[in-house]
C-alpha cells in the first residue's frame, strides 16, 4: 500500500460536535487512514458552540492572519488546532468572527436556516485551501464530507486552477442526507465574483442542498454514497455523472472501500500521464 497524503474536510466531526451520520465517519475514516501510515490532515469549521477549553483548542499564529474576500468584504482567517484524544491526530479549525462566533451550526435560535450559510461555506472551503497552501503540503487526495465542503473541489477547479500545489490532487465527495433547506440568493453573485463561469453558475441555479450536492459532483474525481439516508434520486444522479462512484452506505468496511476508490482515481491519473 503506497503512502498517501490525504486531506479530509468536513462540516461536522465528532467529538467536537454530537455524533451523527456525518460527524462519526468524518472522524473514523481519517483515524483509520492515519493508523495505516498515511499522512492525514483534517479540517472543520470552529463553530461558536464548540467548547474550546474542554477540547483544548489553541490558535496557530503562524497560519492565521490571511484575509479572504467573500461578498466583496475582507474577512480575517483564524486557524486553531486540537489533538484528537487517543488518535495521534490533529484537527484544524477554520474560524472567523463574522461567520463562526455565533453559537450555532446552521440554524439560529429560532430554528431558521442561517441566511449567510452560503458565505460561511465559501469562507470555510477557501480557508482550508489557503491554510494548506501556507503549510506547503500538497495532498494526493482531498476527501470532502457534506454539502458545506462540497464547494472546495469547485474552487480548486476554478479559483485555484493554476496553483501548482494542487495540480495532482484528486478529489472525493461523500454524500449524506440533507434537510429541506436552501442557501441564500447571494450564492450566484458570490460565485460569479470569484470567477465562476456561466456553465458553473447554471449548476448552482437551484440552491436547495440536494442541488448543491449535484453541482459538486461535477468537480470531483470520485463520489461516495456514505449514508443509507441519502435520497435515491441524488444517488442515481451521482452514479450517472461521477467518473467513479462507490456505494458504501451498507458497507462493513467503509475504510477499505474508500481506499480502493483512492487507488482507482490515482491509478487513472498515472495511466493518463
Amino acid at each position: 500500500m503506497d503512502t498517501k497524503k490525504i486531506l479530509y474536510v468536513s462540516q461536522e466531526i465528532h467529538p467536537y460536535l454530537p455524533e451523527n451520520e456525518i460527524s462519526k465517519p468524518s472522524l473514523e475514516l481519517p483515524k483509520k487512514m492515519n493508523e495505516k501510515g498515511h499522512q492525514v490532515r483534517v479540517f472543520m469549521p470552529r463553530y461558536g458552540l464548540i467548547n474550546e477549553r474542554r477540547h483544548q483548542l489553541h490558535e496557530v499564529i503562524r497560519l492565521s492572519g490571511i484575509n479572504i474576500i467573500v461578498n466583496d468584504m475582507d474577512q480575517p482567517l483564524i486557524i486553531k488546532v486540537a489533538s484528537v484524544p487517543q488518535a495521534r491526530m490533529q484537527v484544524y479549525f477554520i474560524d472567523n468572527e463574522e461567520y463562526f462566533k455565533r453559537k450555532a451550526i446552521f440554524y439560529d435560535e429560532d430554528d431558521n436556516f442561517l441566511a449567510d450559510n452560503d458565505q460561511r461555506a465559501i469562507f470555510f472551503c477557501r480557508g482550508v485551501v489557503e491554510t494548506v497552501k501556507k503549510l506547503g503540503w500538497g495532498p494526493d487526495i482531498i476527501h470532502c464530507h457534506g454539502w458545506m465542503a462540497s464547494f472546495l473541489p469547485a474552487y480548486l477547479k476554478r479559483y485555484y486552477a493554476d496553483d501548482p500545489l494542487f495540480a495532482n490532487s484528486k478529489t472525493v465527495l461523500s454524500l449524506y442526507s440533507t434537510p429541506d433547506e436552501k442557501l441564500g440568493d447571494s450564492l450566484a453573485s458570490n460565485l460569479e465574483f470569484d470567477g465562476f463561469s456561466e456553465e458553473d453558475l447554471a449548476r448552482y441555479k437551484n440552491t436547495d442542498l440536494q442541488s448543491i450536492y449535484k453541482a459538486g459532483v461535477h468537480y470531483v474525481d470520485g463520489v461516495v454514497n456514505a449514508s443509507s439516508k441519502v435520497d435515491q434520486e441524488l444517488v442515481d444522479y451521482a452514479k450517472d455523472n461521477a467518473g467513479n462512484f462507490v456505494d458504501a452506505s451498507a458497507s462493513e468496511n467503509i475504510a477499505n472501500d474508500v481506499y480502493n476508490l483512492y487507488e482507482q482515481i490515482t491509478i487513472e491519473e498515472e495511466s493518463v500521464a
